[in-house]
């Protein structure tokens, strides 16, 4: 039962955050479409993801803190994940600076747009992330 009522909570805060995040963004977006100015949305279309991915793997990292074991960190997930990852959720972000449309596969990425791609990245990242961390 214990169990069961950690997850229930960790359910309804993972929740709630994606709520008020997307309010958050649907309200950057009206504000850019009047100020003319989308990167404040860009900016947070790039960290939402990622803070959704470390939500999403937080409960599991708690219940490993409270054993007694030092830390690693799996380098190669990390090189071999988080970073495709996270450069796949940053291109949009990156293609308003000078080098960006020249960056590898930005063309593709920013044809789709903010889209499920990027997304899904972001998630992917933020939640590796906190999965490299071993005991």
């Amino acid at each position: 039962m214990k169990r069961f009522l950690y997850y229930l909570i960790w359910t309804l805060v993972i929740g709630g955050a994606i709520y008020l995040g997307n309010n958050y963004q649907l309200a950057l977006e009206e504000q850019s479409e009047t100020t003319f100015n989308i990167i404040p949305v860009l900016i947070f279309a790039t960290i939402f993801p990622l803070l959704v991915g470390i939500l999403l793997r937080l409960p599991k990292l708690i219940i490993d803190i409270k054993e007694k074991r030092p830390w690693t960190f799996d380098w190669v997930k990390g090189l071999a994940i988080v970073l495709p990852a996270l450069y796949i959720t940053i291109l949009p972000l990156l293609s308003y600076t000078s080098v960006g449309m020249n960056l590898p596969f930005a063309n593709e990425v920013i044809f789709f747009g903010n889209s499920l791609y990027t997304t899904t990245a972001g998630i992917v990242a933020g939640y590796v992330l906190l999965d490299s961390f071993v005991k």
